[in-house]
């Protein structure tokens, strides 16, 4: 390719804080809000629909958040109505305050319906100590009884503690849709693996794309398997989700991610996100020599020393991996004494 084609160009160097906001092409703010945890931030943008905005995700719902969002709309937003709020995804960084909108400001939400039917089912499963699902799950990736013990113990992470209750009712988006928001006309492609169904919209009037968490620049999107689904292959997906938005990329698209910073070179950055996940199987493939399982491959898969706070990530995301190689036929599993599912290269 020619020119910087084959360059991630970051055309601002600094995001905004607080209740300001930057203007990233005509009629589009790009705002940021707080999250307490090790990604500690989420993108939030504003589109001017003449009479109102239409906002793309929410950040979570808490007393902080919510006076943020106070601030913006009294000060970068004008005073105009809030009128429509797009999810791109039902993570809750990204839907928390969707409800708030609705119920509040009387907001039309725009998602699409596996988002909006897990938002809502997340929601509702309110627990005060993980289920016995959860348990086994951690029992057969590996987690030490010392761990799954501590854990048994605590209130796990619930939906309804940083999602507002969410209304019935919403407008549904799907594959190959078409939809006007901003003065422009975005085609509508859905992604996966890193969650169901997830929005991302491509504008026809110039180079804008809103990627949510599909697409980022500078880290990988976290792909992991929970409870729910403990046999799910969110690799697959991701990586035929990766193909076939590829095909749409171009050198000087703006490509405004739900963290990190806008960037442009997304050709590139689309086969950096294949050809990571690729490598990682690899490694891992060549790495299972001996029965291993999940919570065993961290070194092998991240090539960094995995935290606390970093730990049930990375244990989702090992899973993953091996149930993706598993599907491939790549590798046998077995269960070790200790009630783990441990997986071993095939060797014929």
């Amino acid at each position: 390719m020619d020119g910087g084609a084959d360059v991630i160009g970051y055309p601002w160097s600094e995001p905004p804080s607080g209740v300001q906001a930057i203007e990233v092409a005509p009629g589009v703010l790009w705002m940021r809000l707080p999250l307490p945890m090790k990604l500690d931030h989420v993108n939030i943008y504003a589109l001017d629909d003449g009479d109102g905005w239409t906002i793309i995700d929410t950040g979570f719902s808490s007393r902080k958040t919510r006076e943020l969002w106070q601030g913006l709309l009294d000060g970068p937003l004008g005073g105009r109505p809030v009128r429509r709020v797009v999810v791109t995804h039902h993570h809750p960084d990204h839907v928390g305050l969707a409800g708030w909108f609705q119920t509040e400001h009387g907001a039309e939400l725009v998602t699409t319906r596996t988002a909006w039917l897990f938002s809502r089912m997340l929601q509702l499963d309110e627990q005060a100590r993980p289920a016995s699902e959860t348990l086994a799950y951690y029992r057969r990736a590996g987690m030490s009884a010392e761990e799954i013990a501590r854990r048994a113990d605590e209130r796990p992470f619930n939906f309804s503690d940083v999602v507002y209750p969410m209304p019935l009712g919403f407008t549904r988006i799907k594959q190959d849709d078409v939809i006007r928001i901003g003065g422009r006309v975005w085609d509508v492609h859905i992604g996966n693996g890193h969650a169901p169904e997830h929005a991302t919209l491509w504008s026809r009037d110039d180079n804008l794309v809103i990627a949510g968490d599909q697409i980022l620049p500078s880290i990988s999107s976290n792909l992991g398997v929970y409870a729910t689904e403990p046999k799910a292959d969110p690799v697959g997906d991701w990586l035929e989700a990766c193909e076939r938005l590829s095909q749409f990329a171009r050198a000087n698209h703006l490509v405004l991610g739900g963290h990190k910073l806008p960037f442009t070179g997304l050709p590139v950055r689309m086969r950096q996100l294949i050809e990571n996940h690729h490598g990682a199987l690899k490694r891992l493939l060549a790495d299972l020599d001996t029965p291993k399982a999940a919570a065993d491959c961290f070194p092998v898969l991240f090539k960094r020393q995995i935290g606390e706070a970093e730990y049930g990530l990375a244990l989702v995301e090992a899973v993953a991996h091996l149930n993706h190689l598993h599907s491939q036929g790549l590798v046998e599993q077995s269960e070790r004494s200790d009630g783990a599912m441990v997986y071993c290269r095939k060797t014929s």
